[in-house]
């Protein structure tokens, strides 16, 4: 089975499809990506080349594959960064159509917006489209706090409310939701969670934190998640994977001193992860 994932792309570092598709594969999954944007490199360096793609574009790419018979062996479409507004009608019509070949398939989305050092760094137009339009079709989210807190309309400050916000979630839409980068008031300073909840079910894992941010590294969260959920159906062992894979790469990452994520030299750990980190059941 594989996986359609439509989302931006860039040449020079690793965010969007960039980010995400190398690690699927190595990890032994087929992706088949579709870009929404095709930049030189992420606008976090402030300068950069290239088009952001029509939609029209985007669903001619999509029709392609969908002429190729392919759509039967898609077990999970995952979007990412958008960019234009009028993509989510495009990923909403993917899905639909992915969905009706493969009842079985998922929908995997990354609700990129911001985050609560920065706020929103999208268009104004992708918040509201992403809680009215694409959340009721998700079957899974990979929100930060800031995140989830928009989508839902709650306050996320403390465990309990992030796991009640998370629950709105679920009544909108996804059953499985995956929140990035929790902070609480008795999380340590140097230690970082994530928490993903499936049905009833929500499970924590705690990793230490490094001193820096990468871009892209959102991206492969979501891109490895999806590609173990699928695969397993099962969030706890998908949580410990994905814990485990994200923080070698990280490391790795910091080690070197590298602005852009090192997932080449991070590679065995995308087919190969340790599992060095628990996960408690809430």
């Amino acid at each position: 089975m594989s996986i359609l994932s439509i989302q931006s792309h860039v040449a020079y570092g690793h965010v969007g499809n960039s980010a995400a598709v190398f690690p699927l594969q190595r990890a032994g999954h087929e992706v088949w990506p579709v870009h929404t944007v095709n930049f030189s490199n992420h606008t976090g360096y402030g300068d950069w080349g290239g088009p952001q793609l029509p939609a029209a574009q985007v669903t001619e790419i999509i029709d392609g594959i969908e002429r190729r018979g392919a759509f039967p062996d898609v077990a999970a479409v995952l979007s990412g960064y958008q960019g234009g507004s009028d993509i989510a009608e495009v990923i909403i019509d993917a899905v639909r159509r992915v969905k009706k070949a493969n009842p079985q398939a998922l929908y995997a989305c990354d609700p990129v917006m911001g985050n609560e050092k920065s706020g929103c760094f999208v268009s104004d137009e992708i918040p509201p489209l992403l809680r009215d339009k694409i959340l009721p079709v998700a079957d899974i989210i990979f929100p930060n706090q800031f995140e989830l807190g928009y989508l839902t309309g709650q306050p996320t400050g403390t465990l309990d409310e992030t796991l009640q916000a998370v629950k709105v979630a679920q009544e909108i839409g996804p059953r499985v939701v995956l929140v990035t980068s929790v902070e609480r008031p008795e999380t340590p300073e140097d230690k970082v969670e994530m928490i993903a909840v499936d049905g009833d079910r929500a499970f924590t894992v705690t990793t230490p934190r490094l001193p820096v941010k990468y871009n892209g590294s959102g991206d492969v969260t979501a891109a490895l998640f999806t590609g173990h959920y699928v695969r397993h159906q099962d969030a706890h062992a998908a949580l410990k994977a994905t814990a485990s894979q994200v923080y070698d790469l990280l490391r790795t990452t910091y080690e070197a001193d590298s602005r852009e994520l090192e997932l080449i030299a991070a590679q065995d750990c995308f087919a190969h992860p340790q599992l060095q980190f628990s996960v408690d059941e809430l």
